[in-house]
């Protein structure tokens, strides 16, 4: 029996093929739309999430106590090499990097701007997190007096590779001293406050400069996919400031809640596109065929198969479209990932947020899956109100008032 109202319902899917068609192509083409939104958007997010793991927070951080809240080197790992011992021989660990930052000024001859020095080695920070790949100008290198730029900060000060900028602050003897430096590259992380604000020099350097020893750091940084590493660090160094990189970038963790509003803004308007398309084509269907379903109930046929048939009918379509948009979407996301949309005309807009002109997507099953829920729950749904009118029907008045 449900083989033959099976292929009723495939059948009576295709009655009317162009009106068929044109839900199918309605559904496919919302779906793809949807799709692709939702994986740029995603793509912005992870992108931001990545270049600040690589350019500042890592996955996790460790920092003296009330180093954040005062933003004085006093406040500083003393055992920063000792510790980086431990943690690269901790198996979840893919990488640490050691550095130190200090607030100051920054001078040219004609401008002044807050800043914050950073020692970086840079071997270890292209292994950590391939850092040549935010060079924008320059190389990426520190030659004598050498120091790298953010590019908002080149741009306050005006300065360009070869410029000549004086950096001041106080070392860890409370004494004021300043440094010349020579701008050997300008880079851009796409982290707006490195970006607006930073200048890195070498680390043995600004160790020497602020007077620290080769054992001590304001920062380490660390870098592994194992989420339940930070728990157990945290008891591990209790003494120290152990922090998640939401914890470090709140703003991440608002886009990711973000992301699940916009997400189900999308799937609610993928459903009500489905809910609407359905509704019309099986609702107008059933008027079409009020007579034939009289005949079946005055035969005795069950109301229950009919019910089946007629859900079954809507399913058909609903998959149709999913099948149609999920290739569709998927051939849109895989250009998007591959090529990106390039919004060069909003570049100093986007750059200023923290986001690169040519904005890449990204893939994901759960696109798919939660897409083909949406759209089967929204099929389901959308025959509720043409199976009441079947349901009260009387086949002996229909069929005497069809005559």
């Amino acid at each position: 029996m449900f083989r033959l109202i099976l292929k009723m319902a495939w059948k009576n899917s295709f009655a009317r093929p162009s009106r068929t068609l044109l839900l199918v192509v309605m559904i496919a083409v919302s779906m793809s739309m949807m799709l692709g939104i939702q994986g740029l958007y995603d793509g912005m997010a992870m992108n931001m999430a990545d270049k600040n793991k690589r350019s500042d927070s890592g996955d996790i951080s460790i920092f003296a106590k009330d180093y954040r809240i005062n933003r004085d080197i006093s406040y500083r790992i003393k055992n920063a090499d000792e510790i980086r011992g431990e943690l690269n021989n901790t198996p979840e660990v893919e990488a640490v990097v050691l550095r130190v930052s200090a607030d100051g000024l920054a001078s040219t001859a004609r401008k002044s701007s807050f800043a914050q020095i950073r020692g970086i080695d840079l071997q270890e920070e292209e292994n950590f997190g391939a850092f040549s790949e935010f060079l924008k100008q320059g190389k990426m290198e520190f030659g004598k007096r050498g120091a790298i730029v953010g590019i908002e900060l080149a741009k306050t000060l005006k300065l360009k590779v070869g410029s000549k900028v004086v950096f001041s602050t106080q070392d860890s003897n409370g004494e004021i001293n300043s440094m010349a430096l020579k701008v050997d590259a300008i880079v851009q992380t796409t982290n707006i406050v490195l970006d607006t604000s930073a200048i890195y020099i070498d680390l043995k350097k600004l160790r020497t400069f602020l007077g620290l020893t080769s054992h001590e750091a304001t920062q380490i940084v660390i870098k592994t996919e194992n989420i339940k590493l930070y728990e157990r660090l945290k008891s591990r160094y209790s003494s120290l400031d152990v922090k998640s990189f939401f914890e470090l970038q709140p703003m991440m963790k608002m886009m990711e809640e973000m992301m699940v509003i916009f997400n189900s803004i999308t799937f609610f308007i993928v459903m009500s596109v489905v809910f609407v398309g359905i509704f019309g084509v099986m609702y107008v269907s059933v008027l079409d065929r009020i007579r034939e379903f009289g005949i079946m109930l005055s035969i005795g046929m069950q109301y229950k198969y009919i019910r089946l048939q007629i859900f079954l009918e809507a399913i058909v379509v609903g998959l149709l479209g999913f099948l149609s948009g999920a290739v569709l979407g998927l051939f849109l996301l895989i250009y998007l990932k591959d090529y990106g949309l390039d919004f060069s005309a909003f570049a100093d807009a986007l750059e200023m947020w923290g986001y690169e002109t040519i904005i890449h997507g990204t893939i994901k099953l759960s696109y798919f899956t939660t897409t083909f829920l949406a759209i089967m729950s929204a099929s389901v749904l959308s025959v509720l109100i043409p199976l009441r009118k079947i349901k009260k029907l009387n086949p002996i008045e229909v069929i005497k008032a069809d005559k």
